[in-house]
């Protein structure tokens, strides 16, 4: 078999994300890209800030020398600095260069972190509904993921956790602002999610890493303030990326940063660099880092995103459909009108609205649809929306 069995099976099995993006694009050559609107993807429509391509001229015009070279795997040391002085800012911490390591966006952060503390059928919990692609992540690592319900708000069971830790338990993903909900963990829940961590690490004798996906954290909304994970368990790990705050997802590039005062920060250190490296990133693009040096403190504007959110918030309730009202990122995950999701997003499809079915999270019952769009698609999307909720007798 010129394949691996491994691969052809998960080729299978699929992303739904990717999946009802390749449908779509067949339907817009069949129908018209102007007449399918497409909100599958978390595929920022908005431009990076004019901060960004202040930035990208300077170096277009440097001759410079050594601009696109090798640097340490670990990347710039400037670069490093600016992360861990911003992240200094928003948690009260005092991270140091010597605690980030800049990665090919989040992915490659969350594989490096996954490949440096794995052994063989070591577990890592998700919350679920979660973004599938840490099934992936974990496997490639020889991890087993094991998933942990959330609520009726998508908020974390503290008891449905505790059951699931046990001696193989070597951490837990938590993406705050959530992918698919948008809902944001509160400082209360974070707080006792460390406090439960180390209770079991106690004892089980065991290490417990929180490996903390933040790709939108700075997208929230309402006034509500991030809780950094840092600040309540110090076997705490960031893994991000600049993909959604500056709208460079085509760019890769993102960071590791590791709690200062974690008990084993630079044997971890080291292996981040180390499986950097390994796993074939070698180092972050050397012109991004150059750039994302500048632009720590900037962001796109939250309050367009905040205005999307709450004209599709506003006409969903208004339709009959039930769902939580995120507080961040770009994503709504309301309830399916039929227990089949997969069916209900066929019957979207035949209003021409393409969404992703909740299953594709492990979450069924519920459909995603991404706003980081432009308002002509978002305001196009609702006449469907509306007369699939009609037929399938929501208000």
């Amino acid at each position: 078999m010129f394949m691996s069995e491994k691969v052809r099976k998960n080729m299978e099995t699929g992303s739904w994300i990717r999946k009802m993006f390749d449908e779509g694009n067949t339907m817009k050559k069949r129908y018209g890209a102007d007449k399918v609107f497409d909100l599958t993807l978390g595929n920022p429509i908005v431009e990076p800030p004019e901060q960004f391509f202040v930035e990208l001229k300077k170096l277009a015009n440097s001759t410079t020398p050594g601009l696109h070279r090798y640097m340490e795997n670990a990347g710039y040391l400037e670069t490093r600095a600016a992360v861990a002085t911003q992240l200094s800012k928003e948690t009260g911490l005092s991270p140091g260069a010597g605690d980030i390591v800049m990665t090919v966006g989040a992915a490659g952060a969350i594989n490096v972190v996954l490949k440096t503390i794995l052994n063989a059928g070591e577990e890592v919990i998700l919350f679920t509904p979660c973004f599938f692609e840490y099934l992936n992540y974990i496997d490639n690592h020889g991890g087993v993921y094991k998933f942990a319900a959330t609520d009726e708000q998508f908020q974390p069971k503290l008891d449905v956790l505790e059951k699931a830790i046990n001696p193989k338990t070597k951490a837990i993903i938590v993406n705050s602002p959530h992918n698919p909900t948008g809902v944001v963990y509160s400082a209360d829940m974070m707080r006792q999610i460390g406090e439960l961590l180390r209770k079991k690490e106690a004892q089980y004798g065991t290490q417990i890493y929180i490996i903390s996906d933040e790709p939108y954290r700075k997208l929230i909304y309402d006034g509500l303030k991030y809780p950094s994970p840092l600040l309540f368990h110090p076997r705490a790990i960031i893994a991000t990326s600049h993909s959604k705050d500056l709208a460079l997802p085509g760019e890769r590039i993102g960071y590791i940063a590791i709690h200062p005062q974690c008990p084993e920060k630079q044997e971890l250190m080291d292996g981040f660099i180390y499986c950097n490296r390994i796993l074939g990133f070698v180092n972050a693009p050397a012109m991004m880092q150059h750039i994302v040096r500048y632009l720590q403190d900037v962001t796109v504007s939250i309050a367009d995103y905040q205005k999307k959110r709450d004209f599709l918030y506003a006409n969903l309730v208004e339709m009959g459909y039930s769902l939580v009202k995120p507080q961040g990122a770009f994503y709504m995950f309301p309830k399916s009108p039929i227990p089949d999701d997969v069916a209900f997003v066929r019957a979207l499809q035949e209003e021409l609205v393409l969404a992703v079915p909740g299953v594709g999270f492990g979450g069924p019952g519920h459909f995603r649809i991404s706003y980081c769009i432009d308002d002509r698609t978002l305001a196009g999307s609702l006449d469907g929306l509306r007369r699939a909720a009609k037929k399938f007798g929501l208000k």
